[in-house]
């Protein structure tokens, strides 16, 4: 079956005049029925077949999130064409290579960076032979260049979708890569929907048509797309929000039931939580730890299957009240299911998380798996774990403690390369995560580390730095953090601070500075900032813990190939821009 058939058909005749998604225009929140969104589709859907794309054929995307984004989507695939998503945050270069190894005939654009690289490829010899600007505040020039608005306008709305089968082409995404040049992930009709079937068979929903979920995450990113592309599988509405900087308005505005978001997201949260505590009068100090011990206490009996006692419950609807109910509230006060993935996210926070009754759905998987492999259950799941694997997938520990998969979504292979293919499948089959894991006694998945980035100290001890880099980057002082330890005889890191609560803590204490150069290096910073490294690593063994750290002026930049577009740090690219930095620090 065609996944936009799967999407669309049912829906529009089922909910015709529900409303399907909604997006930000300058008056406030506007909303498509079912009805108009499906028709809007088959609009474009038709456009596109107008203007020479045939099944088999690639469309690209190279936008912000929105609503239009969503229809390209669909409509390219309602003709059996395969979408090709590109970051909005791509460069003209990188945005030229994916458009070339795909063969994209035409793109949808977002913004005018993003038209005038497209304009600059489209005007070589290539496959590109069409732009579609989705906004009309884009300035174009007319050769090989429509707005959205105009290239649907005198096309019909009604369409047969063609037919697929399971194993046929939906999408190729091109994978951020923290190594070497991305590769194009080919994903099928049936990755998708099969995968979408084991999520509804794992997590049971009930009334799942009446939720409203957010998405902030970049839609070219396999967690996103495969998130709202599910949310609209089953009925459900989903808003789009173009600039992720403006969620913490939007969750107030939106107040979404579901949203999926990275470990980032929840350890802003969870620091935020923890700062506020700390500022507060010994009296609201007291109450803060009183209300997280008992809601530990419901939560673990909830996690457990137990009934709360009476005077327990009594309790939580009072630390509600005091304190939850408001980071609650600051969040829209309906988020009940929040997905989370790209990285490990720590115990803490996930505990803290519990505690006020909100529950994290940690879970773990790759562009190349569909997203999802394993998942955190509704109850019994492990914190620090990635919980357990969904129906139809299977996994079992190789070489290296290396995990393998089987399953609906794995990957066809890579875009135009059979041998790089054929690296990640052993002979028999199973897919190569390239991440070292292990399972509990129950079952649970634990992620140790990416084994590409298992470092080896001088004395021959084994450092997993995406667990260190998780725990100091759990407050609100440090924003990026890189360890390095490979054949040095200690640990050492380059931090970014989190500038906005440095520049307060740098007021507070009357440091003055005149720009952020001078302020890394100020003495009582660097003293503070060893202060609570020290008191964020203390459970670490010694030979884990940073001896030394170099306190960076500027974030690590997508623009500068420092970290993807998923924000994924390029190891390799800042330990070599940073050489003479870290030399100093041995």
């Amino acid at each position: 079956m065609n996944l936009a058939e799967a999407i669309i058909n049912k829906n529009a005749e089922k909910h015709s005049f529900k409303s399907a998604v909604g997006f930000k225009k300058k008056e406030g929140w506007k909303e498509l029925s079912w009805k108009k969104f499906s028709e809007i589709i088959f609009k474009t859907a038709n456009a596109l077949k107008n203007n020479g794309v045939e099944e088999n054929d690639k469309v690209a995307i190279y936008a912000d999130n929105s609503a239009e984004w969503m229809i390209f989507d669909l409509a390219a695939m309602s003709i059996g064409a395969i979408t090709v998503p590109i970051y909005s945050t791509n460069n003209g270069e990188q945005a030229e290579y994916i458009i070339n190894d795909s063969q994209s005939k035409i793109i949808l654009v977002g913004n005018q960076a993003q038209y005038d690289a497209c304009l600059e490829i489209v005007q070589k010899e290539n496959s590109l032979q069409t732009i579609i600007v989705s906004k009309k505040a884009v300035w174009v020039k007319k050769e090989h260049t429509f707005y959205l608005e105009d290239f649907i306008a005198k096309t019909s709305p009604k369409l047969e979708i063609v037919k697929k089968e399971f194993d046929d082409l939906a999408t190729i995404i091109y994978t951020s890569g923290t190594t070497g040049t991305p590769k194009g992930v080919i994903l099928t009709h049936g990755n998708f929907i099969k995968s979408f079937d084991a999520h509804f068979e794992y997590f049971k929903f009930k009334n799942f048509e009446d939720e409203l979920s957010l998405a902030f995450l970049p839609l070219t990113h396999v967690f996103e797309r495969c998130w709202s592309l599910l949310c609209l599988y089953g009925g459900a509405k989903v808003y789009f929000l173009e600039d992720p900087k403006d969620i913490a308005a939007t969750l107030e505005e939106v107040k979404p039931t579901m949203m999926c978001a990275v470990p980032r997201f929840f350890q802003k949260v969870y620091a935020g939580v923890l700062e506020k505590a700390k500022e507060g009068s010994s009296f609201k100090k007291k109450i803060f730890d009183w209300a997280l011990e008992v809601g530990k206490q419901t939560a673990e009996l909830k996690r457990i299957e137990k009934s709360a006692p009476l005077g327990l419950m009594v309790k939580h609807s009072v630390a509600n009240a005091l304190v939850f109910n408001k980071v609650k509230q600051k969040m829209g006060g309906r988020l009940w299911f929040m997905p989370c993935g790209g990285a490990s996210v720590s115990p803490d926070v996930t505990q803290l998380f519990e505690a006020m009754g909100l529950h994290i759905t940690v879970g773990y998987g790759l562009t190349e798996t569909t997203a999802t492999l394993t998942a955190f259950p509704f109850t019994h799941f492990e914190h620090g774990s990635c919980g357990k694997p969904l129906p139809g997938v299977e996994i079992r520990i190789g070489e290296n403690d290396e995990i393998l998969a089987k399953g609906n979504g794995i990957m066809k292979g890579y875009y135009n390369k059979p041998e790089e293919t054929a690296k990640v499948f052993t002979e028999d089959g199973w897919f190569k995560t390239g991440d070292a894991g292990k399972f509990d006694e129950n079952g649970n998945l634990f992620i140790t580390d990416r084994i590409k980035d298992l470092m080896k100290t001088s004395n021959g001890k084994y450092i997993a730095p995406q667990q260190i880099e998780n725990l100091l980057t759990n407050n609100n002082f440090i924003q990026q953090i890189v360890l390095i330890a490979e054949g040095r005889q200690f640990v050492s890191a380059l931090i970014v601070p989190n500038f906005e609560f440095l520049g307060d803590y740098a007021k507070k204490n009357n440091i003055s500075s005149t720009n952020r150069d001078e302020l890394v290096q100020n003495k009582e910073i660097i003293d503070f900032y060893k202060d609570k490294i020290k008191e964020l690593q203390h459970e670490l063994s010694d030979f884990e813990k940073v001896k030394k750290f170099t306190l960076m002026p500027s974030e690590f930049e997508i623009s500068s190939g420092e970290i993807t577009p998923t924000l994924k740090v390029k190891r390799n690219v800042v330990l070599k821009k940073y050489a003479d930095l870290i030399e100093k620090m041995y």
